[in-house]
């Protein structure tokens, strides 16, 4: 199931006309086909779009030239085996780079427009004591590689997109806010353009749970649900909300900031400087914190391990039936649960997807959350909600940040006119 961005309009609401806007449209409608099916005649484009066969022809034309699409083979329909050519969607020199920046790594997921996976790596990166100067050079060296790696697999990225943890400004590419990482009006597009050079790709900043949302949404495990929420697991938690099969962002674009929901008006302080937020009680902060004190966040002297490190530290304890990681998860198991039967009473979603942390320890994290939200949620049983486990691991705003970035080139595939394009 692909996620489709509503289409842009002129001003005054007006759908905007012109043969060349016509044809980027025509061209994006036949994309969206090939991308939603392995391979399709022809005709078989023709019926789904409404288009004219000719007209389709041409743009396959047009399509081939840019090595956009593939011819996959000839088959024969009809009583007199008459041949048809099959294309699919290629642009393997066509390059989607997706990045991550959180509070202790940072994430790639590099891919072309047919799918191909380039490059994937998670380093290592105290992003939250660096500070803001340290952390995006840092990112910067780390786009660079995965451009590089991309160059030499015979593709040149088209766009970047980079995830972030807070509130973005998406049309300037700046963080307004991001708690956890101290950033605050940050122009992070603009600085990683710099770093990248004069002759770099358009470069995007983008909430990292919605990101990840559109990716579960995509290609998730929850896959083509229209209605769903993506619950963050990192030291901070975000949600990103698919409503009716559209990414929800809100009247500014800063929707989703379901971490700082006040669950506690007696509990602790939140990095976002208010008291009791959710992310104090299911941030993998207060789960380390809780289940092992002696390697907590923003000890002196204590090194930023992977969290993934972490995590499957836990995870031994828990197998082995450790009592004090057992009642920290049970803990944030509930206050998990609480959580997401607020999130089901304002969004009724079918399900909430879980990642990160969350979905590596949900055997043991879901039976109590699952309770809660039975319990707390207005509408059960009628709703149907429930939790699932994310599948994408702690890739998934990466991966959905590589989607954004071939989402612009499905809706205008005209913007490739201005980027290198190396020897067939």
């Amino acid at each position: 199931m692909a996620y489709r961005p509503s289409r842009s309009r002129a001003p005054g609401g007006a759908a905007p006309t012109g043969p060349a806007t016509l044809r980027r449209a025509n061209l994006s409608l036949v994309l969206r086909e090939l991308r939603d099916h392995t391979s399709l005649s022809r005709a078989e484009i023709a019926q789904a779009t409404g288009l004219h066969r000719a007209t389709v022809s041409n743009l396959m034309a047009e399509l081939l030239e840019r090595r956009l699409v593939r011819e996959v083979g000839v088959e024969h329909v009809g009583a007199i085996g008459r041949p048809r050519r099959a294309v699919a969607l290629h642009g393997a020199h066509v390059g989607a780079l997706g990045m991550e920046i959180n509070v202790d790594y940072i994430a790639v997921h590099g891919t072309d427009l047919s799918g191909r996976s380039l490059v994937e790596r998670r380093v290592v990166h105290d992003a939250m004591g660096s500070g803001p100067d340290n952390a995006v050079r840092r990112l910067g060296l780390v786009a660079k590689e995965a451009v590089e790696a991309m160059g030499r697999a015979g593709a040149v990225p088209s766009g970047i997109v980079v995830a972030v943890p807070g509130l973005v400004d998406v049309t300037r590419g700046v963080v307004t806010l991001a708690p956890n990482l101290h950033w605050r009006d940050l122009p992070l597009a603009e600085q990683l353009s710099s770093m990248l050079g004069p002759r770099s790709v358009p470069v995007r900043v983008d909430n990292d749970a919605n990101l990840a949302a559109l990716a579960e949404y995509t290609s998730g495990v929850a896959a083509g649900t229209p209605h769903l929420v993506y619950l963050t697991g990192e030291v901070g938690v975000g949600g990103g909300i698919i409503s009716g099969g559209e990414l929800l962002r809100g009247a500014d674009g800063f929707s989703g900031e379901v971490g700082h929901l006040r669950v506690d008006p007696n509990g602790d302080q939140c990095g976002c400087g208010r008291i009791g937020c959710w992310e104090t009680k299911v941030g993998l902060a207060a789960l380390v914190r809780a289940a092992m004190p002696e390697q907590a966040y923003g000890l002196p002297g204590m090194p930023v391990p992977d969290p993934g490190e972490r995590v499957a530290d836990i995870a031994r304890g828990l197998a082995s039936g450790d009592r004090r990681m057992m009642t920290a998860v049970a803990q944030v198991g509930e206050w998990l649960g609480l959580g997401g039967s607020i999130l089901a009473n304002l969004f009724n979603p079918r399900v909430i997807v879980i990642g990160g942390y969350f979905a590596s320890l949900a055997q043991w994290l879901l039976p109590h959350a699952q309770d809660q939200l039975r319990r707390l949620v207005v509408a059960a049983p009628a709703a149907q909600c429930r939790f699932v486990a994310s599948t994408l691991g702690f890739g998934a705003a990466s991966r959905g940040a590589a989607s954004m970035v071939v989402n612009h080139i499905i809706d205008d595939p005209t913007i490739l006119d201005s980027l290198p394009r190396p020897a067939p």
